[in-house]
């Protein structure tokens, strides 16, 4: 499948297409596929409730999703490729396996919440963890999400990233997942769901467990964008997604009873790694040297949500709680070194594999099976809106600068933004055809007739 690229050239046609890491916060992936690798997995596992947009790379885009993994396979030197798949999603797993090549496998993850995560993949799909603060790479293994996969091919033939595979679910009349421009607003996309169903709607921006709750409906669409979820804004999610840092931490210190469960649950402390959600909360009613001490148990947080949304009886906030104690941590100069991380890692829990939560059970206990009855296929359609506001920094690396200003004409697929220097980071291009506008941190792109 790779006979035709240069391998040396893999890493700069990557780097220019502006290829980030599509399931998560938006690594360059140039730089991740520098690496040399034993290992290729390509995730696509999708923890999150309702959102669908990887089942629908791997059942409509598996022969560029493989050409992907053929090209990083020979890039990074791996023998092994293995794409991982929920064994819920017998629709993609019957579609893929038939057209695997020798060199790759499937992996069927348990239905439970988080199996997506980058750290349960490589422990279940290797047997080896990854070490407590360092990368998959430092065990030889590389994670790749398979959108990502799919972008790094169309990268090898010179087609940069101008949309994202989004799904579109909740109070809307017809759920969806499509290819579509990145920078479109959200009322928008929503839109091309038919009416939203619901009064006051809001937005989650990524999923229930883990997204954002949004409510500028005006707000556009990113590289790493992968679900849109309207509900009400008085339901219980909501409320609980929506609290402030002041309101979750007075009512943590008055109402945390140490059941210690948000720990029990934790799939990072089941896997061994030193985060102990129970002790942050404690650190609430502490000062000094005793704070701190419990602080660090913050540190190897994943902000999966599970000690929040489903482990705490008391309708607590630990993983918000450890969020802020994280950034805290940092900001006062606290910050452990993988070496101190690692030195704390236990062996994995006995009983890990009992405690998995099940996706079934998450939906439900989120107040979101309403919805499940509804899958979010793919919408073939070619969607050309008039006008796009692409964020400047939507990906993590040095901030892009523009390379266009105000009145200039761009065509789609033209780099828009560049990252000065050699700092790291990638471009941005051009997502429709139009007039440009620059703004506080985003480029405008209005179609002209």
């Amino acid at each position: 499948m790779s006979g035709s690229i240069d391998m040396n050239s893999l890493v700069e046609k990557v780097r220019n297409a502006g290829v980030v890491g599509a399931g998560g916060a938006g690594f360059p992936s140039y730089v991740k596929i520098q690496a040399r690798a034993d290992v290729l997995i390509a995730n696509g596992a999708e923890c999150e409730p309702l959102l669908y947009k990887d089942q629908t790379v791997i059942q409509r885009f598996s022969a560029e999703l493989l050409q992907g993994m053929a090209l990083l396979m020979e890039q990074t030197g791996a023998s092994r490729g293995v794409i991982a798949i929920k064994e819920k999603h017998q629709d993609s797993i019957s579609h893929i396996e038939p057209l695997l090549p020798g060199n790759i496998e499937l992996k069927q993850m348990r239905n439970t919440y988080p199996a997506g995560d980058e750290y349960e993949l490589v422990y279940e799909i290797t047997g080896n963890r990854i070490p407590a603060g360092g990368l998959p790479k430092d065990i030889g293994v590389l994670v790749q999400n398979v959108e990502t996969l799919v972008n790094i091919a169309r990268a090898a033939q010179g087609h940069p990233v101008t949309r994202t595979m989004i799904t579109v679910h909740g109070e809307v009349e017809h759920p969806f997942t499509a290819w579509l421009p990145i920078g479109m607003r959200f009322a928008d996309v929503i839109s091309l769901a038919g009416a939203i169903t619901c009064d006051d709607p809001v937005v989650i921006d990524g999923g229930a467990m883990m997204g954002q709750v949004v409510d500028d409906m005006d707000t556009p669409i990113s590289a790493v964008s992968s679900g849109l979820l309207v509900l009400p804004r008085d339901t219980n999610l909501v409320r609980r997604r929506s609290e402030t840092e002041q309101q979750y931490k007075r009512i943590g210190k008055s109402g945390c009873d140490q059941c210690t469960l948000c720990t029990e649950m934790c799939p990072r402390y089941l896997l061994g790694y030193p985060i102990q959600p129970h002790l942050v909360m404690r650190s609430l009613l502490t000062t000094g040297e005793v704070s701190e001490t419990l602080s660090v148990h913050a540190q190897a947080c994943c902000e999966c949500n599970i000690c929040t949304l489903w482990a705490c009886p008391e309708q607590l906030n630990p993983r918000d709680i450890c969020v802020s104690t994280k950034r805290d941590l940092k900001a006062n100069d606290l910050w452990l070194t993988p070496q101190q991380l690692q030195g704390q890692t236990r062996e994995v829990h006995s009983m890990r594999e009992y405690r998995g939560v099940p996706s079934q059970r998450l939906t439900r206990k989120l107040g979101l099976t309403k919805y499940d009855s509804k899958t979010a296929h793919w919408k073939d359609m070619d969607v050309a809106p008039s006008r796009v506001v692409i964020p400047l920094h939507q990906r993590m690396g040095q901030q892009p600068e523009p390379v266009v200003k105000t009145g200039d004409m761009v065509v789609e697929g033209a780099v828009i933004a560049t990252t000065p220097g050699a700092g790291m980071g990638v471009p941005l291009h051009a997502s429709i055809s139009g007039k440009v506008t620059l703004m506080d941190g985003f480029i405008e792109i209005n179609a002209v007739n």
